[in-house]
């Protein structure tokens, strides 16, 4: 029976993880992008082949870009984002040309993935991140101070922020604040509170018909040339998959699946699966979406959640939490089986952990430690469900 490829995220030569930390966790390839290079420029032959060279040199295989991010100006379609999206589809023709088929990338206005705490202490000592929703909601309408914040959420939440707002010291005021604006990988360059705010302002006019609007047409620009050459695009959800900051989040449910794959109708036009993203929204029915869109799904990220009845949630172990990985899991090797492929997949956002809470240039989610147990975890409960299936 067909397995999934097993990769690891890598951020490049400056990750505190290294190539041959990497593997040594048994992996088969690497998930990596050119973060040096701006947003909205085009990635050349001669840089992906430097980067091809070094993980291969490693005895590893570039198998995942993630992400060719998205410039802004193409969500808002505003400026100059004919250009941007035609060096999208140079950067996508040079990563072909190098032989690479797998794009990952998401759509999520200004801020990628966003969390409020980044070393969450758990009851065994470890620490995860964590999205909690009363100091989002801090952060939103008493630092940030955002014109209409208080419409966004019940009388009751925003009273309980006040509360929490008022109890907090400035250092807890400023971490908060460094948490959603400069602490995860992956995302966008350190922010500023005015360039931040000027960011959100360019979102004012533009609700979620509109910005699905917006990636349909990016999609009908980009798509063509990806399956001209062999690319398989994987959009990532929206994480958290609900509206923050008043922007619009399009990528978060069964139904915005369903829109996506109808922009335009391409075995080119996929998803990147990840259950904790999705895993997030309680209404998302995970094994059922991985069986239905299962010839839609280029890479799969593996990682579990714990939902909070008011919203919040945190990054559980990769087998507890909130999703039935089990379930999950058997969905993703079904769907293996039926197209005879072997889709890859990593696991994410391990807790930080053992030596790896004795240093203090971890990635956030991106240890070393904590993810080596989720894919230990997650690589036995796939050998077994494919020995009971045999």
């Amino acid at each position: 029976m067909m397995k999934m490829l097993q990769t690891w995220r890598w951020y490049g030569p400056t990750d505190p993880v290294t190539l041959s930390d990497i593997k040594q966790a048994g992996v088969q390839g690497i998930v990596t992008a050119l973060h040096h290079i701006p947003n909205g420029e085009i990635w050349s032959v001669n840089e992906i082949q430097k980067r091809k060279k070094l993980i291969e040199d490693s005895g590893l295989v570039w198998s995942v870009v993630e992400s060719v991010p998205i410039h802004e100006s193409i969500k808002t379609q505003t400026g100059d984002f004919n250009k941007r999206i035609e060096n999208y589809k140079q950067s996508l023709i040079n990563l072909a040309n190098c032989g690479i088929y797998v794009v990952c990338y998401n759509f999520m206005p200004v801020l990628d993935w966003t969390r409020t705490h980044l070393h969450w202490e758990l009851a065994d000592g470890s620490t995860a991140l964590r999205f909690d929703k009363i100091d989002m909601v801090v952060f939103e309408c008493f630092i940030m101070q955002r014109t209409g914040c208080e419409l966004d959420y019940s009388s009751k939440v925003v009273e309980l922020a006040n509360a929490r707002f008022l109890s907090m010291t400035l250092q807890e005021k400023q971490q908060l604040e460094d948490n959603i604006l400069k602490g995860l990988p992956g995302t966008v360059e350190d922010l500023t509170m005015p360039v931040f705010k000027d960011m959100i302002a360019q979102y004012d006019h533009i609700n979620h018909k509109e910005l699905k609007s917006n990636l349909s047409f990016f999609l009908n620009e980009v798509i063509p040339v990806a399956e001209k050459k062999g690319i398989k695009m994987a959009i990532h959800p929206d994480d958290p998959p609900f509206d923050i900051l008043g922007l619009p989040r399009i990528v978060k449910s069964e139904e915005d699946l369903d829109d996506l794959v109808n922009f335009i109708d391409s075995p080119s036009n996929g998803i990147t699966f990840c259950t904790g993203s999705l895993g997030t929204n309680p209404k998302n029915n995970l094994p059922s979406m991985i069986e239905k869109f299962g010839n839609r799904i280029h890479f799969l990220h593996l990682r579990n959640v714990k939902r909070e009845k008011d919203g919040s949630f945190y990054e559980d172990n990769h087998l507890e939490g909130s999703s039935d990985m089990y379930e999950i899991v058997k969905s993703a090797v079904k769907i293996s089986n039926e197209q005879q492929i072997s889709i890859p997949m990593r696991p994410d956002h391990g807790h930080q952990m053992l030596d790896d809470l004795k240093t203090n240039n971890n990635y956030p989610g991106y240890t070393a430690i904590g993810r080596l147990r989720g894919l230990a975890e997650l690589r036995g409960l796939e050998m077994g469900i494919i020995k009971s299936l045999s």
